[in-house]
């Protein structure tokens, strides 16, 4: 009489722990959040990758610049808009419309 008894328990409580699992995994926390959250990581290296090339870009330049004056020059022209004492500037064209 306790064989078929505990056949029986076993049998609902692994049903049980089935049916649990399979709406836990169906859940808002279950199998779609995890690619959710996969795919979110994917983006964040992504962006991680690009962020570090952008990083990376600018200290080359700023170790050009900090290197060549000929470069250095260049950038207060072109940034800066400053020329030297005994330059002088014409400027062609009608001017930019805002």
């Amino acid at each position: 009489m306790k064989a078929p008894l505990a056949r029986s328990a076993y049998f609902i409580s692994l049903l049980l722990v089935l049916t649990y699992a399979f709406f836990t995994l169906r859940g808002p926390r279950g199998v779609a959040a995890l690619n959710d959250k996969r795919q979110q990581i994917h983006e964040l290296e992504t962006r991680n990758t690009s962020l570090a090339q952008e990083i990376e870009r600018k200290r080359d330049r700023i170790k050009r610049l900090e290197d060549s004056a000929s470069d250095q020059e260049l950038e207060i022209r072109e940034r800066l808009k400053l020329l030297h004492p005994d330059e002088k500037v014409f400027i062609i064209g009608e001017p930019a419309k805002r």
